[in-house]
């Protein structure tokens, strides 16, 4: 599973959206169009984009801490709470969390899985100082004692950066990480993944652009996403392994505004049993448990 923190289907604008304005190869090559409020759900062969509520009978704008819980726990979490509510999971989801959430579904199981993020150095310095504003991924992870991936993990070719290629960990963060061009590493989460039964990684920057930061870079973190995906789809096994790509909250397709949207998530079903997860996927509380009924 790819996790893209802020993207929904929206508009055909080719001025506020970015999937029209720039082109997407990603979606132009492997579903031959680029999807819309208008024409939402794509297909073709074993892979289906289509979209998925995030608003889930709650008012208000989708939020990631609501929005995630929702998706890794398979709980309709706005509604539990009564609100949207980010970036970080609400206090009282805490329990749901560490009970419900989708790692903890497979290794009762007694399945692998592996959440492929590494985490820089300023990230443990953080936890070392006693604050526990966590995200929902990073959280399921210390409430199921994985070992969080560190800089090392890279440099070995078992983990992955945030931001895919290493070049925002060196020019910020003061690393001197091997670049990995878009296409090497979707290859090496591929490897990771076939190691495991079940492979998580997160990709954010979409909504941080979508709120308007570095927007001297948004063309090049939205390049390198396409390569990244494009990659990924090229050359996943769609008869051994399924693949997918979901969303919280929308965001980047609308960029004339700097705030989460009303608009559907997307998603992406691909590979083995691909029509199954569409199936069974209306809304982001759904997602958990159509990926367990792969396995169920």
């Amino acid at each position: 599973m790819i996790f893209i923190d802020g993207v929904g289907i929206g508009k055909e604008d080719y001025q506020n959206n970015p999937f029209f304005k720039f082109g997407f190869k990603t979606f132009e090559k492997f579903l031959g169009a680029i999807p819309s409020n208008i024409n939402p759900q794509l297909k073709s062969n074993n892979c289906i984009l289509f979209p998925v509520d995030a608003c889930m009978g709650v008012e208000g704008l989708p939020q990631s801490g609501t929005g995630q819980t929702s998706i890794f726990c398979g709980v309709n979490a706005p509604e539990l709470i009564g609100m949207h509510f980010g970036p970080y999971p609400y206090s009282a989801l805490l329990p749901v969390i560490r009970d419900k959430n989708i790692f903890k579904s497979f290794l009762d199981r007694k399945l692998k899985v592996t959440f492929a993020n590494a985490y820089p150095r300023v990230f443990f310095d953080y936890i070392k100082s006693g604050k526990k504003r966590l995200s929902v991924t990073t959280l399921m992870c210390q409430m199921n004692k994985m070992r969080l991936r560190k800089a090392n993990d890279v440099r070995k070719g078992t983990a992955l950066t945030a931001e895919i290629t290493n070049e925002r960990w060196n020019q910020k963060l003061g690393y001197k990480l091997p670049l990995l061009s878009p296409e090497k590493a979707a290859d090496r989460l591929l490897k990771i993944s076939s190691k495991n039964n079940f492979t998580l990684y997160e990709y954010f920057l979409t909504d941080h652009i979508g709120h308007g930061r570095y927007s001297d870079e948004f063309e090049l973190f939205f390049r390198t996403l396409d390569r990244f995906l494009y990659q990924v789809l090229n050359k996943i096994n769609h008869e051994t392994t399924t693949l997918i790509v979901c969303s919280d909250h929308g965001n980047l397709e609308d960029i004339s505004i700097k705030s989460h949207t009303l608009n559907p998530a997307l998603m992406i079903a691909a590979g083995r049993k691909s029509d199954s997860i569409f199936n069974k996927t209306k809304s982001l509380s759904q997602i958990k448990n159509s990926v367990l009924d792969l396995i169920d």
